[in-house]
């Protein structure tokens, strides 16, 4: 744990130098080293002082679970299942899906990094330490996966929620499970299912929020990519503060969801799709081809015009949409 101890002495972005912090830490100073080396590779951009001080560009705060719980409304206190906050695991994900037979619904997962967060289709998300949220839910159904349709659409309306409610109001959801603010990703979704079709199942939901995104990750993340202290002039919220808006809009749309599934979301969809009305490339294994957003179905599913005027409906995970013109 040198790393995490590391970090909490230099949240508050003013240099320390490395004889503090291995007096600190109870190590030599060859050790803090390294590990501020460890730091740096996973994307945390810690800066050497002269004279052999280290300092962050920015303050931080690490994520605690009482904190977040002080944020949270009485309501979605009493609903929650557990909530955990990790240094370090492989994937938020990963962990609910390991333990999910003996918790509780409403179960949360959070990290201050992942060894290997994950997006759709498999693509690695990148998480450098103390900057962003990595977090994970899980949510049991009785009714099966046929009562699942839209789940990660009416997820991002409820991330949409939570920015809206930390003061962020320029972003906007890009089928199937993107949050983007101009054409950049803020945010992603990730929805893994296990159980019966027709009978009781379980969704892990898995969501990436930037926070604050070093350099490194911009060079590295091979598309548009954006976060809140971009979109708030460089003062993003509090991270225990928007961990905390993001738990409170899950936690009650998902209950939401349970009682009346996407159409419960279908209309605030609308109201943030950045596709409709857009031309569209649509990459399929079939093939590719150029149409116009149409909106969603009532079970989520893309609806795109043709040149030709034919409509088609898009659902499978291994269609990718663009705007028109992007990469």
């Amino acid at each position: 744990m040198l790393a995490r101890h590391l970090l909490q002495a230099l949240a508050g972005g003013e240099p320390v130098s490395g004889a503090m912090l291995a007096r600190h830490a109870g190590v030599t100073r060859a050790a803090v080293w390294k590990q501020i080396e460890t730091l740096r590779l996973k994307g945390l951009p810690v800066e050497a002082k002269v004279g052999g001080g280290y300092r962050l560009p920015w303050p931080i705060q690490l994520l605690e679970a009482d904190r977040i719980r002080e944020h949270l409304p009485a309501g979605v206190s009493s609903s929650l299942g557990m909530l955990d906050v990790h240094w370090e695991i492989d994937s938020t994900s990963s962990e609910l899906a390991r333990q999910h037979p003996v918790l509780d619904d409403l179960a949360f997962v959070m990290a201050e990094t992942q060894s290997a967060g994950r997006g759709r289709r498999g693509r690695p998300w990148l998480s450098p330490p103390g900057m962003n949220l990595y977090l994970s839910v899980l949510k049991r159904f009785h009714a099966g996966f046929a009562s699942l349709s839209g789940l990660s659409l009416a997820v991002g309306v409820m991330l949409m929620r939570a920015l809206d409610d930390l003061g962020i109001r320029t972003a906007g959801l890009k089928w199937p499970n993107d949050v983007l603010a101009g054409n950049a990703k803020l945010a992603g979704i990730l929805v893994e299912l296990s159980g019966e079709y027709s009978g009781p199942c379980a969704a892990v939901i898995g969501v990436g929020l930037n926070i604050r995104l070093p350099d490194s990750v911009h060079e590295r993340a091979g598309q548009p990519v954006t976060d809140l202290a971009e979109l708030t002039g460089g003062l993003p919220p509090d991270r225990n503060r928007a961990a905390a808006a993001v738990v409170a809009a899950l936690t009650e749309g998902l209950l939401t969801f349970e009682r009346h599934g996407f159409a419960a979301f279908a209309q605030e969809y609308a109201a943030h799709d950045l596709l409709r009305g857009q031309s569209l490339r649509i990459l399929d294994p079939r093939g590719e081809y150029e149409a116009v957003g149409e909106g969603v179905d009532a079970r989520g599913a893309l609806r795109v015009r043709r040149a030709d005027g034919s409509q088609v409906t898009v659902d499978s995970a291994e269609v990718s949409v663009r705007r028109s013109g992007a990469a």
